[in-house]
């Protein structure tokens, strides 16, 4: 799964499942906004913008379905992790 991190602007990461061709947008409040049925090319062009939000404003937000973020395989990841370290809590 492609994604990309911003380091400046209202977005901070974008996750892209090209089987399903949802976009995630993590953005720096902490919320997260899917979107269905987003083409490649624009996951692409958002990834390149200048400004990822005003692309995101005038290309994504109004023109693709919302639905429901994927789960991050980074925080299932960190729980594991976590309970390799001191244990499940028995």
């Amino acid at each position: 799964m492609p994604s990309k991190t911003f380091t400046s602007g209202r977005i901070r990461l974008a996750n892209y499942d090209t089987a399903s061709k949802q976009l995630d947008l993590h953005w720096d409040n902490k919320s997260v906004l899917a979107y269905k049925h987003v083409p490649e090319e624009v996951y692409r062009r958002l990834c390149s913008a200048p400004n990822p939000a005003t692309y995101w404003e005038d290309r994504i937000a109004e023109e693709y379905p919302k639905g429901t973020p994927m789960k991050s395989s980074a925080s299932a990841d960190g729980a594991k992790n976590f309970s390799d370290l001191f244990g499940a809590g028995d």
